[in-house]
This record gives structure tokens, C-alpha cells and sequence, in this order.
């Protein structure tokens, strides 16, 4: 089916003099847009990774914390996504802000974050959320939902009184960019679109790209 269906972006402008130095100060600013421009989960990124063979799988994820060594999120260790992280570190996030005509697109590895870390992220989830961490293999093939409902009820009876440990299969990843591209729409399709990419020194070296 021809679907012919066209938006002009006209909402916004990128200029090369409004950047930050550090593409982490550039993200915070445009997250705290997103969080004030009514984007919904704003912290919603679509994953991509690849078997070792370069097989792709691309989800949405969540980020939890963010700061100069990189992007965090937590998952199912023995999921697809951890799997594949394990045979091709490369990564890819995209958080897709359409609603600002924005998106910004990090490039990296991916590294397991302690498990201090984990724990310290663990303990904030919702008791629903903590439960769920123990019910689901992710990934995995079922035959019915109605085995996650009766593991439910057990895993609630289980940790009926007192906290919900971490379970040993659950985790967090941090992806350690090498380049971070921001992406502005712009009127006839001439968006502005600027990379950083990480010099041998840790520094930032910005190129504008052809749209």
C-alpha cells in the first residue's frame, strides 16, 4: 500500500554556535524539552543490536541514568538483547522526540554496570516491577499467560513479607557512546544534523552532516 502522507518540520532550529561543548550537556537540555514539551516517556529509546553474524534487533528500553561515562538501562541478563550484547558490544540508541521534530542518535558499547549499581536502581522499582524481574524469562517461548499469572501469585506468596531480593539474572547495561548525533527537522526535509564524535583525548569534535 503507497502511503503518501507528508509533514513540513518547521518547529525548531539547530545552529552550530547554540551547541554545548559536550554532547551529554546538549542531551540534558534537549531531555528537559522533551520532559516540558509533553513527549510521552521521553527516556523511551529504541535499542538496536546484532548477533555476531550482524543478524539485527531493534526494541524500546529505558533509560534510568545518564551522566559522562554514558546511557543506562536495566533488563533480563539471559534476554535476547543481553545475549547478543554478549557476542557484539555494538549498540545503537535512538530516542525518537517526533513530537519536537528531534532525535538524537548515540552510537557506542555496551558494558555491564556493577552490581552495586544495579542494586541501588533495583531497590527504587515499584514492588510490582521488583516481582516481575523474578516471573519472566525473558524471551523465552510460553504457551500461555496464564503461566505467568500462576508464577505471579507464587513469587507474590514467596516475598509476601519483607523485600524483594535481586535476582541474579537481572542487570544493567551502560552504553559508553563514540558518537551522539542530534537531529533537528527543518523545512524541506534541509534538517539540521550534528555528530560528535570522541576524539582519542576524550574530547568532542563536532561535524555538521548533510541531511
Amino acid at each position: 500500500m503507497k502511503i503518501d502522507q507528508r509533514s513540513e518540520y518547521t518547529r525548531g532550529e539547530l545552529h552550530r554556535r547554540d551547541l554545548k561543548a559536550s554532547p551529554f550537556e546538549q542531551f540534558a537540555l534537549w531531555f528537559e524539552e522533551a520532559r516540558n514539551g509533553g513527549i510521552v516517556e521521553p527516556n523511551a529509546m529504541s535499542l538496536a543490536t546484532a548477533w555476531s553474524d550482524g543478524h539485527p534487533l531493534v526494541r524500546t528500553v529505558l533509560l534510568k541514568s545518564y551522566d559522562e561515562r554514558g546511557f543506562v538501562f536495566f533488563t533480563n541478563l539471559e534476554s535476547r538483547k543481553a545475549r547478543q550484547i554478549g557476542e557484539n558490544p555494538n549498540v545503537s540508541l535512538l530516542f525518537p522526540w517526533l513530537a519536537l521534530e528531534r532525535q538524537v542518535i548515540v552510537t557506542g558499547t555496551a558494558e555491564r554496570v556493577s552490581t552495586a549499581e544495579t542494586l541501588a536502581y533495583f531497590v527504587t522499582r515499584p514492588r510490582g516491577s521488583q516481582l516481575g524481574a523474578w516471573i519472566s524469562q525473558q524471551s523465552s517461548v510460553i504457551t500461555t499467560r496464564k503461566l505467568l499469572e500462576a508464577k505471579w501469585e507464587e513469587m507474590k506468596q514467596k516475598f509476601a513479607h519483607g523485600e524483594v531480593p535481586l535476582p541474579s539474572w537481572w542487570g544493567g547495561y551502560r552504553v559508553a557512546p563514540t558518537e551522539i548525533e542530534f537531529w533537528q527537522g527543518r523545512a524541506s526535509r534541509l534538517h539540521d544534523r550534528f555528530l560528535y564524535v570522541r576524539q582519542p583525548d576524550g574530547t568532542w569534535k563536532i561535524e555538521r552532516l548533510a541531511p
